[in-house]
Parts: structure tokens; C-alpha cells; sequence
């Protein structure tokens, strides 16, 4: 019954909204949209179809703060990527140990 009703608190039946962070057979982790600790739910309490990155409020999958949180994610990776300089090939692997002289 405790856990239950953590659960229906956790997936936002007090008004707030979390993000599914990790799914799994029986249970599911949360995260408060905007912060928080992250906490450990039954499943059942999700709404059918719940998947990994879906926001949850009211009991109710909202798809329009997923997206949005989905969209400001992509925005940060792409501003935390490092940009390769034109004729520099990472495909191409080194010959060798870049610190083979320093191991010697």
C-alpha cells in the first residue's frame, strides 16, 4: 500500500511531472521534470505505454514536455560537441600508441 501510493505521488498525482528514466519487468525509475532525486516506482503506476524519456503528469503521458525536453537535450549535446577540423580523419585510426615514446 506505501509503495502504491508513492507511486501515484512519484508519476505526478500531487500535481508535479516526471520524466521515466529507466524501465524495467516490475518497477521504474522517475525524475522530476526540473530536478530532483530520482526515485523507484512500481511500473503498474505508469501509464499504459510509458516508455523511457516520456514525461508523466496527472497519471497521464504528456507528450508535449517529452518533446520539449527532448528538443532542449539535443540542443545541449549539439552545444557540448566538439567540432572536427577540416582534413583531420578519425576514421582512419593512429598507427600506432599516441604515448609509445612516453611508455618506452
Amino acid at each position: 500500500m506505501m509503495l502504491g501510493a508513492l507511486g501515484v505521488v512519484a508519476c505526478g498525482g500531487a500535481g508535479g511531472a516526471v520524466q521515466v528514466e529507466v524501465l524495467e519487468d516490475e518497477v521504474a525509475q522517475v525524475v522530476p521534470v526540473g530536478g530532483g532525486k530520482a526515485r523507484t516506482v512500481p511500473r503498474a503506476t505508469l501509464p499504459p505505454g510509458a516508455r523511457e524519456g516520456d514525461v508523466v503528469r496527472d497519471g497521464r503521458l504528456d507528450a508535449e514536455a517529452g518533446a520539449r525536453l527532448a528538443r532542449e537535450v539535443a540542443e545541449w549535446r549539439a552545444r557540448l560537441a566538439v567540432p572536427v577540423p577540416d582534413g583531420l580523419d578519425l576514421s582512419s585510426g593512429a598507427s600506432g600508441s599516441l604515448t609509445a615514446d612516453k611508455e618506452r
